[in-house]
């Protein structure tokens, strides 16, 4: 399995099916307006978490992809997807309105992406139905998510086995949100070497040892 990271949340997950054919999956691709440049590639699944234009420019992807965005639990090509509603606020979705939480397992791999979760902590029964999470992708940039602080705080609810921080500041983006550097301290990390992209199999998750991937877009 390969991860890419484009910015915000947007990510990209090239994953095989348990047939072994490729699968390409998209998640919250975004619109030009702010400032960095969105994925224009093909895919089979496309999610989108929230009807902002920061997470829902769909016309930018190629192909014919099967779009869910919205709650459910759906099996395409041999991944497992499911969906539930979070809050893009800490007041049940009064202030910004309610976001869609994804889970989707692949290749034996669980991953969960927490979209613009606004929430300070997660309710008992979001947390039963995120389960078990090798790979988390966590906001951490504060104004329109949660920040640093409380990111962490939903990192120790959740336990992932591998977590990679996600809409946040980085150059040309135009939303003025926090960068990572709160994050690595708060953690007490000086610095981690960002990566192009995380490949990675089952095998590869430490059950013992968990651990911080910081992707470059």
């Amino acid at each position: 399995m390969n991860i890419t990271w484009y910015g915000q949340s947007c990510f990209q997950i090239n994953t095989s099916s348990p047939n072994n054919n490729k699968v390409n999956i998209i998640i919250d691709p975004f619109s030009p307006e702010i400032g960095l440049k969105p994925p224009s590639t093909e895919a089979d699944i496309l999610l989108i978490t929230h009807n902002h234009p920061d997470h829902n420019n769909i016309k930018t992807i190629k192909g014919a992809p099967f779009i869910i965005d919205g709650p459910g639990e759906y099996e395409i090509k041999g991944i497992y997807i499911k969906g539930f509603y979070g809050y893009h606020d800490n007041s049940n979705g009064k202030e910004k309105g309610r976001i869609t939480i994804y889970t989707i397992e692949t290749e034996g791999i669980k991953i969960c992406h927490l979209s613009d979760l606004g929430q300070k902590e997660l309710k008992e029964e979001q947390l039963e139905k995120i389960g078990d999470v090798d790979i988390l992708m966590i906001p951490i940039g504060g104004e329109y998510t949660i920040n640093a602080n409380e990111a962490i705080k939903i990192m120790a609810q959740i336990e992932p086995k591998i977590t990679i921080p996600m809409h946040y500041q980085i150059p040309k983006l135009k939303v003025k949100i926090e960068s990572i550097d709160k994050f690595f301290k708060i953690l007490g990390i000086k610095k981690i070497e960002p990566l192009p992209k995380l490949s990675i199999k089952k095998k590869d998750i430490s059950e013992e040892e968990a651990k911080i991937i910081v992707l470059t877009p």
